[in-house]
């Protein structure tokens, strides 16, 4: 394809889940609050093994219908039109907690505000595409200063990451995109986005409303092919789980599945650029969010088991994930929303998650994205997301990240969801360097093997001349930039 008929575009996104930054902060329709006579979703979780028959007839008992369960993790999903469900189920033999999954109690008043707004919003625009000639083979290449920082180039001399399997929990992937085609694998995609039930029909996994799962697919495995732009391992396999929905939404419900459908269908390395709603934080302490948080623990738990390593995007809050946090924004799905301290205890998921490799995110000038989360013992290594505050070395000087979108189209985009897919494609490559290594090895290699980034001198996020975060952890940075910056050369070295 000749530079000429590239079309560029700047990327849109639906929704305040996905771990992306956008201009300004952007009003999501929220969906109506169900009615009182209309039913509830709930996660009921059980024994962690074996048998859901107590369970279920517990469910069944109180009042509630099961719509989906997870013997594998001991979890159900269950509908009830009475409010105090999850209160009565808890206490019933074979049931560990119970929650609402999705549902606010309150019901919004005649007149009241239904909107929810994204945290650290500010975006980046898609800018013209000067000469195409690129350092590769592909012509949009010489935009890609973040494969650049990774050693991405060199290391595709050595491995593409052949036979490794990426699957990418977000919003869909374009399977007709030219530069994504020859490695989605359409046999193993999914949708989970119905109550958590997998449809294998190429309209349940493919893009329906956002474009942020084909570009994050791109930075993963765009082939190279003399098309637009190269991924970091652009040989991998690529799989579709599609748990977004038409709102913007992950629920829990589609989350689990998504995570089971990775360890139970030949899937190495997951990316997940997202948090799961409607909490920007998951309090321990309240039984309703307990109970979600325990079987999100379990799904991703269940995946590491099943040799999968599991990549997640830290988010795009600026908070520091170590200490208490002010939440204001919570639940984002409509309704009256909590002010709160989140301290010990309170998570975000699936990033702060056992089992889970947690990536911030870093500008082309190789320091922290004025948007990423950060925090001792929470950030496990840093990548390129982009941002727009720094300055790149190419043609076109964009800060954000060049990757791919639906209808064979290119686009930039700056958060810790571009973030994450990079560690992906290089989790990739270690993998097709070490198809004998576990999921454990795998996660210590892409540690090992990270570039230390110092701490900044001086961190001023907001721009007042003021210091406002301090990068603790001495030469490591590890409060930012948890063990450094992913490299891909190294991953293929060995």
């Amino acid at each position: 394809m000749s530079p000429e008929k590239l079309r560029l575009t700047p990327l849109r996104t639906v929704g305040a889940a996905l771990a992306l930054t956008m201009l300004s902060p952007v009003a999501a329709t929220a969906p109506a609050v169900a009615a009182e006579s209309d039913p509830a979703h709930f996660l009921v979780v059980g024994p962690s093994h074996g048998n859901l028959d107590r369970t279920v007839a517990s469910v069944r008992q109180s009042g509630g219908t099961v719509t989906q369960q997870w013997p594998e993790i001991g979890v159900v999903l269950a509908e009830s039109t009475d409010p105090e469900f999850a209160s009565q189920v808890r206490y019933e033999p074979g049931v560990w907690a119970a929650g609402a999954s999705r549902d606010l109690a309150e019901k919004l008043p005649e007149d009241g505000d239904s909107s929810s707004v994204e945290h650290g919003a500010e975006t980046t625009t898609g800018a013209a595409v000067t000469d195409g000639s690129g350092e590769g083979t592909d012509p949009l290449s010489d935009q890609q200063w973040d494969m650049r920082m990774i050693g991405a180039p060199e290391a595709h001399e050595t491995s593409g990451g052949a036979d490794v399997t990426v699957g990418i929990l977000d919003s869909g992937i374009d399977p007709r995109h030219p530069d994504l085609a020859a490695n989605v694998d359409a046999s193993r995609s999914v949708g989970c986005t119905e109550e958590g039930i997998p449809d294998r029909s190429e309209e349940a996994w493919r893009p329906s409303t956002s474009g942020h799962g084909t570009h994050v697919a791109g930075t993963v495995a765009a082939a190279r092919n003399d098309v637009g732009i190269a991924g970091v391992a652009p040989e991998a396999d690529l799989v579709s789980i599609k748990v977004v929905n038409d709102e913007g939404f992950i629920y829990p419900s589609s989350a689990i599945c998504g995570f089971l459908w990775a360890a139970e269908h030949g899937v190495d390395v997951t990316n997940s650029s997202f948090f799961v709603d409607p909490w920007y934080l998951w309090c321990r302490n309240d039984p309703d969010q307990a109970a979600v948080a325990e079987a999100m623990r379990r799904a991703v738990s269940y995946a590491s088991e099943n040799d999968v390593v599991n990549l997640v995007s830290a988010g795009n809050s600026n908070w520091d994930l170590s200490k208490p946090i002010h939440d204001t924004n919570s639940p984002n799905n409509g309704g009256p929303t909590q002010d709160r301290w989140a301290g010990p205890g309170c998570e975000v998921l699936p990033a702060e998650l056992p089992g889970a490799v947690t990536v911030s995110a870093v500008g082309p000038e190789r320091s922290k994205s004025f948007y990423s989360n950060y925090g001792i013992t929470s950030i496990d290594v840093t990548a390129p997301g982009g941002d727009s505050r720094q300055q790149a070395d190419t043609p076109s000087g964009n800060g954000a990240v060049l990757s791919t979108l639906p209808g064979g189209e290119w686009g930039y985009a700056q958060g810790t969801s571009m973030a994450s897919p990079h560690a992906a494609g290089v989790t990739a490559l270690i993998r097709a360097t070490h198809p004998e290594w576990s999921a454990e090895r795998v996660r210590w290699a892409l540690s090992a093997q990270a570039d230390r980034i110092p701490c900044p001198k001086n961190y001023d996020t907001d721009g007042d001349g003021e210091r406002d975060a301090k990068c603790q952890g001495g030469r490591t940075g590890s409060g930012f930039y948890g063990f450094g910056l992913v490299n891909a050369l190294r991953a293929v070295e060995g």
